[in-house]
């Protein structure tokens, strides 16, 4: 049986902004159990991208603000499980940046159900006028400009979609360091489901 399990991850930065993926992630992506990659730009080096088809040889890519070497990749892409469409994007061109309006723009654009974005390398997800947003985050918790408080860094976090039908189910990880520097890897759940609601 085919995997159903669909990876949401991007704004990497290796070697520019961090020295690879953290390694509790890279312990838990491993060949056989994702059976395709969403890939929202900023990967940046040669060896992850190498890592990530070994992962899953249905890698999906998308062209991020830093991608310089890959002047050919598109700016956006769907693809469809199921019954839900799926958008994504860099982010870099929605405008203002993780703006709700914005992307439900993008979203209304591109004829999607479920529209992932990157870009501010923060995780985030919720839903408006029945479509279904999520920014994976930074999968290294690379360093950005203008999207933090004072004080505050981003945190590693990708996520994955297990699809079934019009039922979207997000698991987001996190990596998490305490106090005394321990690093734990947190997992949250999201629920979407398609509204197949008739047109009047």
């Amino acid at each position: 049986m085919t995997s159903r399990l669909v990876l949401v991850i991007g704004d990497l930065f290796i070697p520019d902004r961090a020295p690879d993926l953290p390694a509790k992630f890279r312990k838990l992506l491993t060949p056989g159990k994702i059976g395709q990659i969403l890939c929202l730009g900023n990967l940046t080096d040669r060896e992850t991208f190498e890592f990530l088809r070994q992962v899953a040889p249905d890698l999906q890519l998308v062209k991020g603000d830093f991608d310089v070497d890959s002047p050919n990749l598109p700016l956006s892409k769907v693809v469809t499980h199921g019954s839900l469409r799926i958008g994504f994007t860099h982010g870099h061109t929605i405008i203002p940046s993780g703006d709700a309006d914005a992307l439900l723009i993008a979203a209304r654009q591109m004829d999607v159900d479920i529209l992932l974005w990157g870009g501010t390398h923060r995780f985030e997800a919720f839903e408006m006028e029945g479509r279904f947003f999520v920014n994976p985050g930074s999968a290294t918790g690379a360093m950005s400009t203008g999207y933090w408080p004072e004080g505050e860094e981003p945190v590693p976090s990708f996520c994955l979609m297990d699809i079934q039908g019009d039922v979207l189910v997000l698991y987001v990880y996190q990596l998490k360091t305490d106090a005394n520097g321990v690093e734990t890897v947190a997992v949250e759940k999201v629920s979407f489901r398609k509204n197949n609601m008739p047109s009047s």
